[in-house]
Formats: C-alpha cells, structure tokens, sequence
C-alpha cells in the first residue's frame, strides 16, 4: 500500500493492475476491475473496506469489466468517459470533469490513442496531485497500442496518444503513474518493466518518450506492435453494451460421458487443461491443450473461438473454480467438465510424445515447428525452425511432418501440437528450451526472420 494508501491488485496472466484506493472513511475507489473480483473483494476485505465508486479508463478489450459484477453486490457509482456511449446507468465524465471521494478529488482528463474515448484520473489532495490513473495511455516504460479499435485508424491514434502523454508529462515530476496495462500484456508493455512508476521516472527512463515529435513517436510505437489475442477484436462492444452479471462462482456442471460424446459428435471442444506430461501421455483425440496457469484465459481466448461449446477436462486437484473464473473473465461461458476427468472416459484416446532434449536430438528426424510469438523467434530460434505463432497455427499453412514442436518450457508447444494433431499432423513436443537443443545438437541459434 502506498502513502496515498493504493493497493495494486496484479493479474499476471493478462499483465493488468486494478487499484483499490482507500478513501479513508471506510469507504474505497475500485480502478479497471475485470469480472473476476476475487482479489479485489479480498483485498477490500483484508482493509475492512466497502466499494463506493468503480472507475473505468476505457472500453477494455482484454477482459470483460468487473464494474457491473461489482455493482451487483455493492451500491457504488460507476464513473467512464461520456465518449465511451455506455448503455448501462453510470456517471458520464467529460475532460476536466471532477468527482468529490470526500477529502479527495478524482479528475478526469482525456486521453485518447489506446482508445477514442480513454480517460485518466488525476487523484488530488485539494490543489495538490498525487497520482494519476494513466489505464492504457502511459504506461511503464511504453504507451499501449493503438491497432484495436480500427486497424486503419493505428497511425490515427498513435498520433493522438503521443498527444495525450505529452499532456500528461505536463504533470510535476513527483506525481505517481498508476497504468493498467502492464508486463506481459499484449496490449503492449516491455517484459519485466514495474507496474507503477513517476511522470520523472518516464520522462528518463522511457524509451518510447525518445522521440522528439508526433510522427517519430507514432512511427516508433507502431513498429513494436506484435500480434494480439483474436478476442480482442469483440469485448469492446460487450464493456460497451454492459457485460452480464455472472453467478458467483461461475457455474461448471459435471458432464457425463455420454453426453460429452454427443457434444462432440454436434461440434463441441474439449479443452484439455492437465500438465503437459500428463496431457502427452493420454488425452481424448482431438483436446486441445492449454494447460491450467496464468495465462489460461489469453490462450482460451486465442485458440477457442467465442461461440464454441467447451468441455473441460482436468485432474481433480486443479481448481474448478480458477478455470470457470478465467473463462468468464474474457466472456467464455463453459458448458461443464468431464464428470470423473480422463479416469472416467470410456471412449478412444491418443497420445503425443513429449521429448527432452536429448531424445529430440536422436529423433532428428522431425521439422522444427516453433510457436513463440515472432519476437521471441527472432531472437534466436533453431537453424531450419519453421515459425508459426501459436495464435496462427490453426488457420496456417503447415509444414508436413513428422513436427517437433517448441516454444520456451512446453506449455505452449503443447498447445500447438494438440492443433497440429487436431489437423492431422504426426507431432511430438520439445519439453525444453530452444538453447537446450541447439545445445543437445551441436548448433547454434539464429537470430532474425
């Protein structure tokens, strides 16, 4: 907690921060919750503390907002740009617009670029600035991309975001920076960067704020955008229209195996969300993998499309309830789990060998098939590797096998192997690194495309 008493509220698998702020009369402030309010309800708990306003920066296109969900059980006022046309009830803010928290001010200041009608909040001890609520505009280290509201329109807004920072720079160097987006978020920020940071901080230490004018920036920020989850491209329109409110926790009945084989006979997924080992050695043909950990819901949101049926499959001690949330926090409605897990299942099953190494390198036989995203290719990849990011790899050309698939520990090689297969590939999957076999193969990595 800070000295303004902010508690950061990290979600590592999106590369997000929420921020409860404690307002000092019991009360608080919620800042960009996602639908799954777990650790903000904790953290308010913990603080003995009782939601009174939710601040939205903009229209998250990464998670469905929490600010409804939170709605539903506390009666706090819902605070989002004007611009953003909302179609549930919410105080509509305009720049320069302030909002009273009772010894403090919230003020709002537009910011467009990340999004058309994008929102900071200056927090102010009377005249004096504390902190500032930058959402997706500055960010530690970096600005967040500007390619998803309208491809066409990426210069546009990069443009307009430049604008926006050097609004924000205006600030005293003291003044904190609270952003939402942060490391290992595709919404754009440099791996390993603080989640918090100062308008002095930046104005050193971030490299994008190098370039001197409007044009240098954009064309710099433009430049080191990558590839973002296709999910992307719908939750704007559902913050906009006001997402559902979910049942808490989110519903994931048991299915009983004749009716997941009906499922499947109609066109049903299952997602298979077991450690890679135990996915490799025995899985319902067809499953794809995405293994349960953090980044759950980016790889669901990927792979899965929206209106898919999914069926789950899971050991029995991973967390029932971890996955339901992490589906519902990027609007994925679950139909249930296989009742019982792989023990259960009556039907045909296949496998996929996973290999260290060593084994890989005596195989030798196999296409590299390297599923990192471009930038991690680029860096150093096997001599010969065939680079297909994992997002592409359903819809993309595929070299013909035998495949050895590769990405940095396995989960996502996993992932991609299970598509391949999915599309009748023959495919093992590399359980180490791409430095370890180039070890294990006397070769060297590559670097470039």
């Amino acid at each position: 907690m800070s000295e303004v008493g902010l508690t950061t509220l990290v979600d590592e698998g999106l590369g997000n921060a929420s921020y409860l702020l404690d307002l000092g009369d019991g009360g608080a402030l919620v800042l960009d919750p996602s639908r799954d309010l777990r650790s903000v309800r904790a953290a308010a708990e913990r603080q003995g503390l009782r939601p009174r306003f939710v601040a939205e920066t903009h229209l998250h296109a990464d998670f469905v907002s929490g600010a409804l969900q939170l709605r539903s059980h506390e009666p706090v006022e819902i605070l989002a740009s004007a611009a953003g046309d909302r179609t549930f009830a919410h105080r509509a803010l305009a720049d320069g617009d302030e909002v009273d928290l009772g010894g403090l001010t919230l003020r709002a200041l537009g910011t467009p670029g990340h999004t058309d009608e994008h929102l900071s909040y200056l927090l102010l001890d009377g005249a004096k600035p504390l902190g500032v609520f930058t959402g997706g505009s500055l960010i530690v280290g970096a600005a967040a991309r500007t390619d998803l509201v309208d491809p066409a329109r990426t210069e546009e807004l990069a443009r307009a975001q430049y604008r926006s920072i050097q609004r924000l720079l205006e600030l005293p160097d003291t003044v904190a920076v609270w952003p939402t987006h942060g490391a290992g978020s595709f919404c754009s920020a440099p791996p390993g960067a603080e989640r918090t940071s100062t308008i002095g901080a930046e104005k050193i230490g971030n490299r994008l704020l190098e370039a001197r004018s409007e044009g240098a920036f954009a064309a710099r920020l433009i430049s080191g955008l990558g590839t973002f989850p296709t999910y992307f491209d719908r939750l704007g329109e559902v913050n906009r229209a006001g997402p559902a409110v979910v049942d808490e926790p989110p519903a994931l009945p048991p299915l009983r195996t004749d009716l997941v084989r009906r499922l499947l006979d109609a066109g049903a997924v299952v997602v298979d969300v077991r450690p890679v080992a135990v996915f490799g050695a025995s899985h319902i043909p067809g499953a794809v993998s995405i293994p349960l950990r953090e980044q759950f819901a980016t790889w669901l949101g990927w792979i899965v499309e929206s209106d898919s049926v999914v069926v789950i499959v899971r050991d029995q001690d991973q967390d029932l309830a971890e996955i339901a949330w992490q589906a519902v926090k990027i609007g994925y409605d679950l139909a249930g789990e296989l009742d019982g897990g792989m023990a259960s299942w009556d039907g045909p099953t296949t496998a996929i060998p996973v290999l260290d190494a060593a084994a890989a390198a005596k195989s030798g036989s196999s296409i590299v098939l390297d599923v990192r995203q471009d930038s991690e290719y680029a860096t150093g990849h096997l001599p010969g590797a065939v680079g297909i990011e994992l997002g592409a790899l359903s819809s993309a050309d595929l070299p013909p096998g035998p495949l050895l698939s590769m990405c940095g520990h396995g989960e996502r090689a996993m992932t991609g192997a299970s598509i391949a297969a999915r599309r009748g590939s023959r495919v093992a999957v590399l359980a180490d690194s791409p430095s370890a076999l180039a070890r294990a193969t006397g070769t060297r990595l590559v670097e470039g495309r």
